[in-house]
């Protein structure tokens, strides 16, 4: 592994689940972990529910835009953390895959949005836990 981890979020839209993984990521790692999130069919847009969802904890990911899932994207970095993305990330040896299965929140209402981003940052604060960064808040 890097110096400094690089983990990748990778979901179908990159428009929802995988946007806030990596802000929040982002937000508890600061900048002692490289993040990037694309999607395998991305979005024109991130999900607006998603980005106020993000707002109610005083993230802002309104700038973000989806990012098509690149084989490079994948080379670069050491965990690959899917989210019903299926079998369209590529594989290469050496990265360490892990797999959410988190429901996703497109089309969904913000109290429906609110209990997927909750679990999100359960998992990057154990995930940062893993990688034995101290997460900050």
């Amino acid at each position: 592994m890097a110096d400094k981890p690089r983990v990748l979020f990778v979901c179908v839209h990159n428009a929802g689940r995988s946007q806030m993984a990596a802000g929040l990521l982002t937000r508890l790692a600061g900048d002692r972990v490289e993040v990037r999130s694309a999607g395998s069919a991305p979005a024109e847009q991130v999900n607006p529910v998603a980005i106020e969802a993000m707002a109610e904890l005083g993230i802002d990911i309104t700038a973000e835009q989806p990012k098509v899932l690149t084989a490079g994207a994948v080379e670069a970095s050491d965990v690959v953390i899917t989210m019903g993305c299926g079998d369209t990330c590529p594989i290469f040896p050496g990265k360490r895959y892990l797999d959410w299965d988190l429901d996703d929140p497109a089309g969904q209402p913000l109290e429906k949005v609110r209990p997927v981003r909750d679990e999100i940052r359960r998992r990057v604060a154990g995930l940062l836990e893993e990688l034995g960064v101290p997460a900050r808040e």
